[in-house]
């Protein structure tokens, strides 16, 4: 780890902001910048730089501060989970996946929440007042909820969701919510619509990291992201109920809108411009979606408005479905037994979603294939999926250059691709047209040399005594700095002589 790296305890927003200024992971904006638009078009400019999280201190209009590109590196996400930022994102998401396979930690309730410092009620209401910034110019609006999630509980069990849907501002106390079909919160409101009863629900904006994390990962019906948070925290989240709506909420956030959503009224939202790079939520085009009507809003004492970009990839939205979903199917594959998998990896820049790599120890004919079709038959793979790459153990996951040349040397279209012709797909996916988005076609790319080749190809290695010799003397050529050797070691040279080299 380097030397300056520190790992901080987190437990709300303002702890996170605090561990990336100790890690020099932060930069403030002191001049004046506007909400709308130009916020947006600085920290987009900033991300394809792979540049710092930005607080913006002075925001047209306004007294609070709004911070974004808070996930854009595997750094600041390892320093999210209080994990070692020197992690890439194949090792966070094992990480992830080990931490959920064990105990769940359920939420503790608190007096007092911070949350609760100021009440805002009746017609004091107005969701502008704080500086929810508009995005993209063909935005249909300014959008509160973007690094987010909407809080509903099941009626009937009490399960509470906490679910990663976008809101729009439709008036001073109207918020639009993107809950699209199937989702849990969509379970829900089917729920309270066949009670004829209104749905309680909170929008809630500025949290422990770990809270949006969870909140946008694929789990099973039934489980409250409370749970996962505190199995990644490896203690309990801080909740209280509300007395207005009966919700189980986060005590630390910065804002919360509550209220409530009536699954029959139902309004124009958007277009918004989604993390697949492409528009969402044309008006006349797109079904309208449900609204949360806000009966109070809760905020922290000189608060913070937290917001992404969303967009194009790379962004926060991109670097967590990257990082949640290879989690969360690594963890699918674990409850599978599928054997050998070595590492999983959905990259950020298949906007988190689309591809999958999975590197296997072959162990039988047909493994590498058997592992295609487990990760399309998984919960994090089923639904949105479009295509899924295997590769052999002696290449990482997230190892893109060698995947490529697996493509290029392993592979044969005719022996090695699979199309699966119906599976689940997404309503935001862009590559189906807009009235044909619920089958998506797959194609599994087997990049794996067959198991059962009795000659097969003498692949290129080096001489280890040689590759530690060059390692020791790494200086002497005129190079600066520690020699490159020893993490390329392994890769370099003959696998059973190295595991021989471990061994001894």
């Amino acid at each position: 780890m380097n030397a300056r790296t520190e790992v901080r305890p987190i437990d709300d927003l303002r702890s996170y902001i605090a561990a990336l200024e100790a890690n020099g992971e932060i930069h403030r904006v002191k001049t004046e910048v506007d909400w709308k638009y130009e916020l947006c078009h600085v920290s987009k400019v900033n991300e394809e730089q792979k540049g710092p999280a930005l607080m913006y201190e002075k925001v047209k209009g306004y007294d609070i501060p709004v911070f974004t590109s808070a996930f854009t590196t595997p750094q600041r996400l390892a320093i999210a989970l209080e994990q070692d930022p020197s992690l890439s994102m194949s090792q966070l998401s094992k990480k992830w996946m080990e931490l959920t396979t064990k105990q769940l930690i359920k939420p503790v309730m608190v007096d007092r929440p911070p949350v609760m410092e100021n009440q805002i009620t009746g017609q004091d209401i107005d969701i502008e007042k704080f500086p929810v910034p508009w995005f993209y110019p063909d935005d249909g609006g300014r959008f509160f909820v973007t690094a987010g999630y909407l809080v509903t509980q099941d009626p009937d069990t009490g399960w509470t969701n906490l679910g990663t849907y976008r809101s729009q501002v439709l008036g001073r106390d109207i918020l639009g919510s993107q809950i699209i079909k199937g989702k849990h919160g969509d379970m829900h409101m089917k729920k309270y619509q066949e009670r004829g009863e209104l749905m309680p629900a909170a929008a809630v904006v500025g949290c422990d990291p770990v809270l949006f994390l969870a909140a946008s990962t694929l789990v099973s019906a039934g489980v409250d992201e409370y749970d996962i948070a505190g199995s990644l925290r490896g203690r309990p989240v801080p909740v209280f109920k509300s007395e207005v709506t009966g919700l189980t909420l986060p005590a630390n956030a910065e804002i919360i809108a509550e209220g409530f959503i009536d699954p029959n009224e139902l309004m124009d939202e958007g277009p918004f411009g989604e993390y697949t790079g492409y528009y969402s939520g044309n008006k006349g085009k797109d079904y309208p979606k449900p609204v949360l009507r806000i009966k109070r809003i809760l905020h922290r004492n000189k608060p913070v408005m937290w917001s992404t970009t969303v967009g194009k990839p790379i962004n926060d939205i991109h670097m967590i479905q990257s990082l949640n979903r290879t989690a969360t199917l690594w963890y699918d594959l674990e409850m599978m037994k599928v054997p050998g998998i070595q590492s999983v990896y959905i990259p950020p820049e298949a906007c988190g979603r689309f591809w999958v790599v999975v590197s296997v120890k072959q162990m039988y004919p047909g493994h590498s294939s058997h592992v295609g079709n487990a990760v399309i038959a998984s919960t994090t793979g089923h639904y949105g999926v479009k295509g899924v790459i295997t590769v052999d153990h002696d290449i990482e996951a997230d190892d893109w250059d060698r995947v490529w040349w697996a493509l290029a040397t392993r592979f044969d279209p005719k022996r090695s691709a699979q199309i699966i012709d119906r599976g689940r797909s997404t309503p935001l996916d862009p590559g189906l047209p807009i009235e044909a988005r619920d089958i998506t076609s797959r194609i599994i790319l087997d990049a794996c040399t067959p198991y059962e080749w009795k000659n097969k190809p003498n692949e290129i290695f080096m001489d280890r005594a040689v590759l530690q010799k060059v390692s020791d003397r790494w200086n002497d050529y005129g190079f600066r700095g520690a020699s490159p050797v020893a993490g390329m070691i392994n890769r370099l040279t003959r696998p059973e002589v190295a595991k021989k080299a471990k061994a001894g």
